[in-house]
């Protein structure tokens, strides 16, 4: 049975679209979550996919919070993200420092648009414990909620939102980039065999490193991602200056995980046990290499 791969369909993903495009889905099968790394998570708990390639923050707070749903087993995305903080066209809000003791939107508990917004708050100096959100599903409905007044503004990736801005639907105030690399990748222990995962993980590095390659930069990467994604082929260009991806997607530097629980902490997201973080218990040995 082929592996159900969870993902988000974005710019970021070209590598892996373009593994599926050739693989023909003999191997795997992709499985859009648009809602992001929450619905991911939520899924792999469920049993509706094996494999998330996902958000680093979420899915390191979701294993040391007690989740037994999956392990992580690869990178993906080496560069951090640039989280936006969006507001409404006509609301009051012009800057971050405006956001304290307000409603923020994100798409789901546990999703990226929820761990940032404690990093934000963090790089602010406000108190972690007072933070309100609204729930609001996935871009669209966070677009709504900042027009409506329901919520103050929302973080969602900088280029994925900015055809929206350039649109007139909702506006910059401010980003956040997050302190670790940006995209690691999950699966489930006991379902997803590590042959299969060692297979897709090996694969998958061979597409990430022509994807990576200054000549696919300079060549077919602009093209495919307008093709695929309706970007405008200067943003392209911009975010292709800004991302890169590992030369080994079957390994994760011990730094990551160590670093990201670190912050996570100090956000308040997560608590540190009396006897510390064991970061190899939350990768699958099996299958990844901690570097």
């Amino acid at each position: 049975m082929p592996l159900r791969i969870g993902y988000v369909r974005e710019h970021f993903s070209s590598p892996l679209l373009r593994f599926a495009e050739e693989d023909g889905e003999k191997t795997f099968t992709l499985v859009e979550c648009p809602s992001g790394t929450g619905q991911l998570i939520s899924r792999l708990t469920n049993d509706e996919i094996d494999v998330a390639i996902a958000l680093t923050d979420p899915l390191i707070t979701g294993i040391a919070n007690g989740s037994k749903a999956y392990k992580l087993v690869g990178s993906f995305v080496s560069t951090p993200l640039n989280w936006a903080v969006i507001t409404g066209t006509k609301s009051k809000f012009n800057s971050i420092e405006d956001l304290k003791e307000t409603t923020i939107g994100i798409s789901r508990y546990g999703s990226g648009s929820y761990t940032m917004a404690y990093v934000m708050a963090l790089q602010q100096g406000w108190p972690t414990d007072g933070l309100k959100f609204q729930v609001n599903n996935d871009v669209r409905g966070l677009i709504d909620s900042v027009n409506d007044g329901s919520t103050s503004a929302f973080m969602w990736e900088w280029f994925t939102t900015k055809p929206f801005v350039d649109a007139g639907e909702a506006r910059f105030i401010g980003s956040v980039p997050t302190p670790w690399p940006s995209w690691l990748i999950a699966a489930h222990p006991d379902r997803a065999q590590s042959m299969d995962i060692g297979a897709f993980l090996n694969g998958l590095t061979k597409f990430v490193n022509d994807f990576n390659s200054e000549d696919s930069r300079a060549t077919k990467n602009v093209p495919f991602i307008e093709s695929k994604f309706g970007y405008r082929k200067e943003d392209v260009e911009a975010w292709l200056k800004t991302v890169s991806y590992p030369q080994n997607c079957s390994e994760i530097p011990t730094k990551v995980i160590s670093d990201t629980l670190s912050v996570l902490e100090k956000a308040g997201v997560i608590s540190r046990p009396e006897t510390g973080f064991d970061v190899g218990s939350f990768v699958n040995k099996d299958v990844v290499r901690l570097t």
